[in-house]
């Protein structure tokens, strides 16, 4: 097995463990199911999601025009546009 080399910070650590100084937590198993469960989620958020959808014609058009003018592929646009609106930093306006 090869041996880690560990920083000072971490080696305090290790050393703290060898001798007692950390116990585990009274509600360990609630903490780490808690825990793993917010790294589940946050892998799930940053993943991204191949989608198709129906766009008018001259809609497209234009989308890939204003992208264009941005030197952008028109589908970063397009994720920058839902992006915002799911954030809330854009509106629709009828």
């Amino acid at each position: 097995m090869k041996k880690v080399k560990l920083d000072k910070y971490e080696q305090s650590l290790e050393n703290a463990i060898r001798k007692g100084e950390f116990v585990k937590a009274p509600n360990f198993k609630a903490t780490k199911k808690m825990f793993e469960e917010a790294a589940k989620n946050y892998l799930e958020l940053n993943k991204t999601k191949r989608i198709t959808i129906r766009v008018n014609q001259a809609d497209l058009i234009k989308v890939k025009a204003r992208a264009k003018r941005n030197n952008i592929p028109y589908q970063t646009l397009l994720n920058t546009l839902i992006r915002q609106f799911a954030e809330g930093r854009a509106a629709l306006q009828f």
